[in-house]
């Protein structure tokens, strides 16, 4: 639990203190496990000492998460509403699937057909060494249902990368960033696509600058909500049959 502010003003009889302090608990509520409620000035702080982090080191994923919450005020109602919007997103926000280690049949996704999703995205989490429970649970979003959106957009990410054929080397990251960045409009995304090839070689630069991000800023603009799939439910179809789907040009 979390301290709560004490009151040493006595409760006036017209209980105008007592409505005061009943306010400011308030603003101290919890609203879903992990929630750490913060003032709009905490979230200048948080968003400015993250951004810092973040770009001095890329791969400080809670430094990319806590920037992710502390800015996407304006993005993520945005996000919500589209999903609202779409009868597959909808039932998504309604159903609250999670893509986690102890909610996927690895086993079965290992025996799917070669092209599937669930094939590629277990050979992607394989090849590149990494885990869906990596990913941070919110903690600084003033809303749950938003508090789910972040979250369901960070544990798509890996799909991200398999539907985009990206690696998760600095290349990889910054063309995904740039297609998110297009797709749900969160500063993180934009700051990691603008600042993030400062870190590449001048041969990678060239096909991120005439290949890499053409093609994945007019397949960002091209591309429905990525966020409006069930991938759930999505493991048996074709990688090129969802790509084609959602609107999302062939890779380079």
């Amino acid at each position: 639990g979390r301290a709560r502010p004490s009151h040493s003003e006595p409760r006036g009889r017209d209980g105008r203190a007592e409505e005061e302090e009943e306010e400011e608990m308030e603003g101290w509520q919890q609203l879903y496990p992990g929630h750490i409620p913060t003032s709009p000035l905490q979230k200048a702080l948080l968003a400015a000492g993250s951004a810092v982090m973040a770009l001095y080191d890329p791969y400080r994923h809670d430094m990319v998460a806590v920037l992710g919450e502390t800015t996407g005020c304006l993005a993520l109602p945005n996000l919500r509403d589209k999903m609202k919007n779409h009868p597959e997103g909808y039932r998504i926000l309604q159903e609250r699937p999670r893509i986690r280690l102890s909610t996927l049949d690895m086993a079965r996704l290992q025996g799917l057909p070669e092209g599937s999703l669930g094939r590629e995205y277990v050979r992607f989490l394989e090849d590149n060494k990494v885990s869906p429970d990596t990913r941070m649970p919110p903690k600084f979003v003033d809303d749950e249902e938003l508090a789910y959106v972040i979250q369901r957009y960070r544990e798509v990410h890996d799909l991200m990368h398999t539907l985009l054929g990206m690696p998760t080397n600095m290349l990889g990251e910054v063309v995904v960033k740039w297609f998110e960045a297009i797709q749900t409009g969160l500063p993180m995304c934009v700051l990691g696509a603008a600042f993030g090839p400062a870190r590449l070689s001048t041969r990678k630069l060239q096909v991120l600058a005439t290949e890499l991000v053409p093609w994945a800023i007019r397949s960002g603009l091209n591309s429905s909500c990525v966020l409006n799939v069930y991938y759930e439910q999505r493991w048996e179809q074709p990688v090129e049959s969802l790509r084609a789907e959602l609107g999302i040009l062939p890779p380079p």
